[in-house]
């Protein structure tokens, strides 16, 4: 036997020095925790006041981490013996081998390590990366999981984040600012207008009353642009609000008389 041979014999236990069956009662429990924790929590989120929703979420995460790394810690002892030269020697051919043969893999587990510590995103915030809008349903180590609007799966590796934007719209909030545009032409009384619009907003039956209600006004070449801003109770009433802000927006506005904006495009040709 070479000397390269007896060193990975020192590393490495012999096959009947390895206890197979509490290896496998170890990942069977780390499992088993994973699924109680991403099923079970979820379930939970739903049925505690709202406030308690989003602390409960971001859970999930961080203990399907301390499952995965605590597992590792139980598993490794195992299958090597356990020396300081022995670790330094695993560690760093995992490393290697991360390093060289799963690239992209890695990038995308590191990113999921730093979103788990900085949290630019958290189970049941609404984000946008690239073209995709939704709520994050599951940060796993690889990737998160987002759901649109239109009730699709979004599955975004966390390598996205090194070169991609991200666009968070509540941060870990329990509401979010939502926007109805309203454009109108020019001859009009706009305090009215603007008390109207606040008004309408008010009596929204999924305002958060203890947020600001906002009527920004700008004017254009076209005519006057009103944009109502509120929070609803709950970020995931976010459509609804708009669109409850919009069609009683504009029923409000027509018993004022109000006329909506015709932008003049000019003629071609001579």
């Amino acid at each position: 036997m070479n000397q390269g041979q007896t060193a990975a014999t020192d590393v490495i236990k012999s096959l009947d020095e390895i206890n197979f069956l509490v290896i496998a009662a170890i990942v069977a429990g780390a499992w088993l925790l994973i699924v109680a924790c991403q099923r079970g929590l979820p379930w939970l989120a739903e049925r505690v006041p709202a406030r308690m929703r989003l602390h409960l979420l971001r859970l999930v995460p961080v203990l399907r981490l301390a499952i995965l790394a605590i597992a590792f810690a139980q598993v490794l002892p195992q299958i090597i013996t356990p020396t300081p030269e022995n670790l330094i020697a695993i560690f760093g051919a995992l490393g290697l081998a991360i390093g060289f043969a799963l690239k992209e893999y890695a990038s995308s587990l590191i990113g999921g390590i730093v979103t788990i510590y900085e949290r630019p995103y958290r189970p049941g915030d609404w984000v946008q990366v690239d073209d995709a809008y939704g709520e994050v349903k599951s940060i796993g180590l690889r990737a998160m999981t987002m759901v649109t609007p239109d009730d699709t799966e979004v599955t975004i590796p966390h390598s996205k984040m090194w070169n991609s934007n991200l666009f968070n719209s509540n941060s870990g909030q329990r509401t979010q600012l939502c926007v109805a545009d309203f454009y109108l032409h020019p001859r009009h009384d706009a305090q009215r207008v603007r008390h109207k619009l606040r008004t309408v907003a008010l009596t929204s039956s999924y305002l958060d009353l203890e947020r600001p209600v906002t009527v920004v006004v700008s004017e254009k070449p076209w005519g006057t642009h009103y944009r109502l801003k509120a929070y609803p109770i709950d970020a995931r009433q976010q459509f609804q609000f708009t669109s409850d802000l919009t069609t009683r927006g504009k029923e409000a506005l027509s018993t004022l008389g109000v006329e909506p904006a015709v932008q003049v495009l000019a003629a071609s040709g001579a």
